[in-house]
């Protein structure tokens, strides 16, 4: 049985982003970053197939969930993009071996305002179920994200909450997954890092940058996605909003917010296509 990786820690002005390195330590790196009240096991099903792949794979917990520090001041999009912006300096990312970044939903945004601020050290861009979080929800929505995450109902609820995104497929350990979302949130401190995490998100006036982004990006929104009455027309829109020379979209069937764990057996090759194909094209020479 393969040893689970060493959980490492981040050193932040404001306490510790958790995170964990598997694969070869000269293979490609890839950062995974998962969404708001999730937990770096939501990409267990991508972050094999690309170890098997010879790919150096670092996946995290965004500030104040899983095993990061339940301290911070300061979340969103700007400061999930500093935290991993950091992580690229403590895995010895720059020009000469640049990183491809995966986040999901908010962290797709953050991940993209990465590669828009540090072009040099990222190559390649994977948004999956981005939101870009720029404009405020209603009153109604801000007032009921408050309430839903407070004790001692909230770990519940957001349990209720995540699982009434998954639309479409399930993966055979989403229950597995659901207690540990649960158990995540009982701990002292953790449900108000998250409450602080989504009442600024709703708040809207988030810059994700995307719209700078030169590096190839791909765009994987499932087609089930019920955070928007009409997902293929969000995913449209996210296309248009990447102004990278290269971009690319896929639009999962049978997946809702979290495609990349409902339909990994979709998500993981796409990833990998991706990546495989900025890397051969950073390694191409270039035309006499």
């Amino acid at each position: 049985m393969t040893p689970s990786p060493t959980v490492l820690h981040l050193p932040m002005p404001e306490g510790r982003v958790a995170y964990e390195v598997t694969g070869p330590h000269d293979g490609a790196l890839v950062v995974l970053v998962p969404g708001m009240g999730d937990l770096r096991s939501s990409w267990r099903d991508v972050t094999a197939p690309l170890v098997a792949a010879g790919h150096r794979v670092a996946v995290t917990d965004v500030r104040g969930h899983g095993d990061s520090d339940a301290t911070f001041t300061h979340h969103g999009v700007a400061a999930t993009a500093d935290d991993v912006s950091a992580l690229l300096d403590a895995l010895g990312a720059d020009a000469a071996r640049p990183a491809v970044l995966v986040g999901a939903s908010f962290a797709a945004g953050a991940v993209a305002r990465v590669a828009a601020r540090e072009p040099a050290r990222v190559r390649g861009l994977v948004l999956v179920a981005y939101a870009s979080n720029d404009v405020a929800a209603s009153r109604a929505v801000r007032t009921q994200v408050s309430v839903l995450l407070r004790r001692p109902w909230g770990p519940a609820a957001w349990a209720w909450f995540y699982r009434s995104l998954l639309h479409g497929r399930r993966a055979a350990w989403t229950g597995e997954h659901l207690r540990d979302l649960r158990a995540a949130l009982r701990r002292p401190a953790y449900l108000e890092q998250l409450r602080a995490l989504a009442v600024g998100l709703v708040a809207g006036g988030h810059e994700t940058l995307l719209e700078q982004v030169t590096s190839p990006v791909l765009v994987v929104t499932g087609a089930q996605d019920p955070e928007t009455s009409d997902a293929a027309a969000a995913h449209a829109a996210v296309l248009a909003s990447a102004r990278s020379a290269q971009v690319t979209g896929l639009l999962v069937p049978e997946a809702g917010h979290y495609p990349q764990h409902q339909r990994a057996d979709v998500v993981a090759p796409a990833v990998l296509a991706h990546v495989a194909a900025v890397t051969t094209a950073a390694a191409a020479p270039e035309d006499a």
